[in-house]
């Protein structure tokens, strides 16, 4: 890859724009997760001075982009996305990196979305023409993470961890969507040919992904399966049932992660129903304001609903484990 072509995102943005421009998108939150010392990575972060009360995927994202100065330019998604994603990209920006901003609009409004594409397609020099023709292009791809959300859900040949994986991917497309579609197609070449596996308890799990290892393995040990990966599901812009999108004005402002819940709430009933669940796990990230719609999620879901709070990168605790196990008991 180029130095100077690499572009650090802090979240989901329209990578469509960055592709047009000739960027190769690094999702810092995934390169941070599966960096092989994540812990050391925070431990980092706070010997340069960052406090303890703060997201450790901040932590992690700023340590992994002061190691890898390859990646000149960085988006930060301001508004949308993370209360600490300005002075993140303040504290990047005085470390020599290119900082655009990118703002979600206030409401998933498909002309206030033209605007603000339009926008980021200035900054990174991106033709919007090319960018619709590289949303087309993408169809195909997204249409097999749609098949692979299916074969979890309905078939019960990928596991939720697989899915996770997979879709929370989606973001960058690991750096190359065309290696990324040819290993996407072998993976569900494989998986159709598995035995189905039928869980007692289905799961969805809302919320950022969290920072919690192994929690889909540990809830199929116990007997459960998630079969809804509510964010991640909305990083690879599947549609379900509902019809497809003509524009990429239209695709990100049916995304809901960067809007009130009011737009995840509907997402979340109509997919409990669709995929016949038992219950949900909220999952939170210590320091987050978004912890806050856990009580909009508990009101109004409808559902049995159990809160995990993760903090510093880990696996299952003992404590965590008890409390999924007596969720899982309950719900079977």
């Amino acid at each position: 890859m180029s130095a100077s072509r690499q572009l650090g995102i802090t979240s989901t943005i329209p990578v469509e724009v960055a592709l047009a421009g000739g960027w190769t998108p690094v999702d810092l939150n995934n390169r941070f997760v599966t960096y092989p010392d994540p812990e050391g990575l925070v431990r980092r972060a706070e010997e340069q001075g960052l406090p303890r009360t703060l997201c450790a995927w901040i932590k992690g994202m700023y340590a992994w982009c002061l190691e890898h100065p390859e990646v000149g330019a960085l988006v930060g998604v301001t508004r949308g996305d993370c209360s600490n994603t300005h002075a993140l990209m303040e504290l990047l920006s005085r470390a020599g990196r290119r900082v655009v901003p990118f703002d979600y609009p206030a409401q998933n409004d498909p002309q206030a979305m033209a605007s603000a594409i339009q926008r980021l397609a200035q900054q990174l020099g991106a033709g919007l023409e090319r960018a619709e023709a590289i949303r087309r292009e993408l169809v195909p791809l997204r249409a097999d993470l749609e098949r692979l959300d299916r074969l979890t859900w309905q078939e019960g040949k990928v596991s939720g961890g697989e899915n996770h994986l997979w879709l929370v991917s989606a973001s960058d497309f690991d750096g190359d969507h065309q290696d990324f579609a040819r290993r996407l197609s072998r993976f569900l070449d494989q998986a159709e040919a598995r035995a189905p596996r039928r869980h007692p308890v289905r799961l969805g799990l809302l919320g950022v992904p969290p920072i919690i290892s192994g929690l889909h393995e540990t809830l199929e040990e116990l007997g459960a399966g998630v079969v809804f990966n509510e964010v991640p599901r909305q990083f690879a812009m599947l549609d379900g049932e509902q019809a497809s999108v003509d524009s990429l004005a239209e695709q990100y402002a049916r995304y809901t992660y960067p809007y009130e819940v009011g737009a995840r709430l509907a997402d979340i009933k109509r997919e409990a129903l669709r995929r016949r669940l038992d219950g949900l796990i909220h999952y939170t990230q210590s320091f987050c304001w978004r912890q806050m719609q856990d009580l909009v999620l508990r009101r109004e879901l409808g559902l049995p609903l159990l809160t995990l709070e993760g903090d510093q990168y880990a696996p299952v605790d003992g404590r965590t484990r008890l409390r999924l196990e007596a969720f899982v008991e309950v719900l079977g």
